[in-house]
């Protein structure tokens, strides 16, 4: 399998960061507050925290050519770090202290409406 260039991980880094702006803008559409974009912790990151009700989703976006592959982009490993990251940043706040959370999935493909997908993983 060939290298990556710079110009292709450039290119597959912007339309990761639009497809998680669109992302937020579906969730704030479903009643979610986004609490956080993109927050890098020592021990991994995570895309979107959002909020609705008692519930901090902690959300990793993926977009693909269609939204099956988006639902099996992320491996088991890359939640591992995922939790880990949510560990790390809910004990930075004391705030949400008693709040459900779960990992959420939100995967998009170009023209499809965004398939979010609750709960998807579980540590």
């Amino acid at each position: 399998m060939a290298r990556p260039t710079p110009a292709s991980r450039q290119r597959a880094e912007k339309r990761g960061r639009r497809a998680e702006r669109v992302a937020a803008l579906y969730l704030r559409a479903k009643g979610y507050a986004i609490l956080a974009a993109r927050v890098k912790t020592p021990v991994g990151e995570i895309d979107l925290i959002a909020k609705r009700g008692r519930v901090i989703a902690f959300i990793e976006v993926k977009q693909r050519a269609t939204i099956d592959l988006a639902l099996t982009a992320v491996p088991d490993r890359s939640w591992h770090r995922i939790a880990h990251a949510a560990d790390n940043w809910m004990a930075r706040q004391p705030r949400l202290t008693g709040h459900d959370w779960r990992y959420d999935l939100i995967a998009m493909a170009p023209l499809k409406w965004p398939a979010h997908q609750q709960d998807y993983w579980r540590p």
